[in-house]
């Protein structure tokens, strides 16, 4: 084993004892709400809940996150979370046309009955999740997720390749929520054989691979107008190195999977331009945002850009062999854990200032999928080269 894989072997053992001891227990025992029904949006620094509005796209990270907390070697009732998530989940934000609306109350009152693409995109990946994990709910969860898929090829879809946020169309397009649905068509096809999933996944690569990388700079952009070009002033200029590292990931996925050398090719750069250009040395962490000319745009660093950073390092090992890519695992596995380094264990920091101190406030629930995948995908890889 060499020196930068034994170093990322390590620090993924310290980070599935967090998960497991720490995290998993936590967000269980007080930040699922057993009162109401499925999960907190925040919890304080104390490790107590902060009851309020629950976003639409946080519950199905929830789900997701304890579907594979049994990967990760919690032996807590993941199955119960899981169970306990999904059937509040369905109960509240599932509209009479088969969407998930985007906001509820804290009592389960409809607060926005807005189906956004992004909160889709993760009722389908959160479904797969289930589907997996559960193997009785697997046929109940494709159904459902089949209903969201057709109704937004039915309702949204691009006349040139992908899918507008709402109908009618409203600018700017943009490319994340297309990231997180082809996350979740790649879920789908690696455990349903229907082709829709794996048709949808070909067109949103194609799409990412035509329109949404520049092909000066090879890197992502964030903001679009109506045709696909990328959106007037600065806003069209933004590149964020977090989303370079999660298209990267899930482009070299793709290419694996459609034999796509030009993927590869692509992702790669993503990823050695996002780790090279994007990373703040002094704090070791992935900053927030770039212009298309690689100048800093945001030199804050969220807790998620850390984890995608991890997770296309161990790909990129994976399917290049070279060992640069453990080195920058392993950095970012211990750039993960700076915000991980709580009063109460289980919780996490979120934005890392530029002037290295963190922003007091509550937990998101939201970085949880974040943090528990990457160390999933970690421990995979390392435990695939033993």
């Amino acid at each position: 084993m060499t020196n930068a894989l034994a170093d990322a072997a390590r620090l993924r053992d310290r980070l599935k004892t967090w998960a497991t001891e720490a995290a998993y227990p936590l967000w269980w025992t007080v930040g699922a709400d057993h009162e109401k029904g499925g999960f907190f949006e925040k919890l304080d620094l104390e490790g107590a809940p902060v009851d309020g509005p629950r976003r639409g796209r946080v519950l199905p990270r929830q789900i997701f996150s304890f579907a594979i907390a049994g990967d990760l070697g919690w032996t807590g009732p993941w199955r119960e979370a899981v169970e306990h998530g999904l059937s509040f989940y369905l109960s509240a934000y599932r509209r009479p046309d088969g969407l998930f609306r985007t906001l509820i109350g804290p009592n389960g009152e409809s607060l926005d009955e807005t189906a956004e693409l992004y909160d889709q995109a993760f009722a389908m990946f959160a479904l797969a999740g289930v589907a997996k994990a559960l193997p009785a709910r697997a046929a109940e969860a494709k159904a459902i997720a089949v209903e969201v898929r057709e109704k937004l090829i039915t309702e949204r879809k691009h006349p040139v390749a992908g899918f507008h946020q709402s109908n009618p169309p409203t600018a700017p397009l943009q490319s994340n929520p297309h990231m997180h649905l082809f996350e979740a068509m790649l879920a789908w096809t690696t455990i349903d054989d229907d082709p829709a999933w794996r048709a949808l996944a070909d067109e949103i690569a194609e799409l990412a691979l035509a329109k949404f990388i520049d092909g000066k700079s090879g890197q992502l952009r964030e903001f679009f107008d109506l045709d696909w070009n990328a959106a007037p002033g600065v806003e069209g200029r933004i590149c964020e190195p977090g989303h370079q590292f999660e298209w990267g990931w899930l482009l070299l996925r793709w290419g694996k999977l459609a034999g796509r050398l030009d993927a590869t090719k692509a992702a790669l750069r993503m990823i050695d331009d996002a780790e090279s250009k994007g990373v703040d040395l002094a704090r070791g962490v992935a900053i927030n945002a770039l212009l298309d000319d690689f100048s800093i745009h945001d030199n804050g660093a969220r807790l998620w850009p850390q984890t995608e950073r991890i997770k296309a390092a161990v790909l990129a090992a994976e399917i290049t062999g070279e060992a640069k890519y453990w080195d920058m695992a392993a950095a970012g596995a211990e750039g993960l854990l700076t915000y991980l380094r709580t009063p109460v264990p289980g919780l996490w920091r979120d934005k890392y200032q530029p002037d290295e101190t963190f922003v007091e406030e509550p937990a998101p629930a939201s970085s949880f999928y974040h943090i528990a995948l990457a160390i999933l995908e970690l421990d995979r890889t390392i435990s695939a080269q033993a």
